[in-house]
């Protein structure tokens, strides 16, 4: 078991017969819906789920695990997702698969939000990684700019050159920013931003961070 799958496992096992699950998207929360659907399927555990995104729906799907419409539920009661990096505080950087608008919108659903990473994710300040930034394609070229005035490097996503696309038809400006020292600072300033849809700043919303290391050591972060 790798260090991805050691954290995945470790954060499937809070799942209870009766929840409503969050899935997120991503290569360690692909761990987490494969383990779901083995409860699932093995162990006839009764959950409802909600994807964070179409491929992580279309994977819970082939595996049996039943995909409900936030019309159908209260409150979800786990939401399982990766990150690109977590710091000391448990604020997150996530976006990296293009997923942050919908993974947003189920974590800040959850009454818990479990972070499953490998060693490498962990780190003291954000921003060693690019912060994602989704934005309407309309006028994209002025928010690209104002993105800039904030002291970042931005790039547009390409995908088979071609602007990368979400899964709400939207834009990704990638935006280097260096060490964030005021995580919720920037959270702020980015989207207040006119075509900003929204940004991977997770600021408050986790409340667990599982760590797998490469020597099998497991780490637990609570908030």
């Amino acid at each position: 078991m790798n260090s991805k799958q050691l954290a995945a496992s470790n954060a499937v096992s809070f799942i209870k017969s009766g929840m409503t699950v969050g899935l997120g998207t991503g290569s360690t929360a692909y761990w987490a819906i494969e383990m779901i659907g083995e409860e699932v399927k093995k162990n006839a555990v009764q959950i409802k789920a909600i994807a964070t995104s179409k491929r992580s729906e279309q994977q819970a799907r082939s595996l049996g695990i039943p995909i409900v419409s936030f019309s159908e539920i209260d409150q979800i009661d786990i939401t399982i997702d990766g990150a690109d990096e977590t710091d000391e505080q448990l604020n997150l950087i996530k976006g990296g698969g293009g997923a942050l608008l919908r993974e947003k919108i189920v974590a800040s659903n959850s009454r818990q939000l479990i972070i499953i990473v490998d060693e490498t994710k962990l780190v003291k300040n954000l921003g060693k990684f690019s912060l994602p930034v989704e934005t309407v394609v309309f006028g994209w070229e002025k928010t690209f700019q104002k993105l800039q005035s904030l002291g970042c490097i931005a790039t547009l996503r390409m995908e088979n050159d071609e602007p990368y696309m979400t899964d709400n038809s939207n834009y990704i400006i990638d935006c280097a920013f260096g060490v964030i020292q005021t995580p919720a600072a920037l959270h702020e300033k980015i989207n207040s931003i006119v075509g900003v849809v929204e940004n991977g700043l997770f600021i408050n919303l986790a409340t667990k961070v599982i760590a797998g290391f490469d020597n099998g050591e497991l780490k637990i972060f609570d908030k």
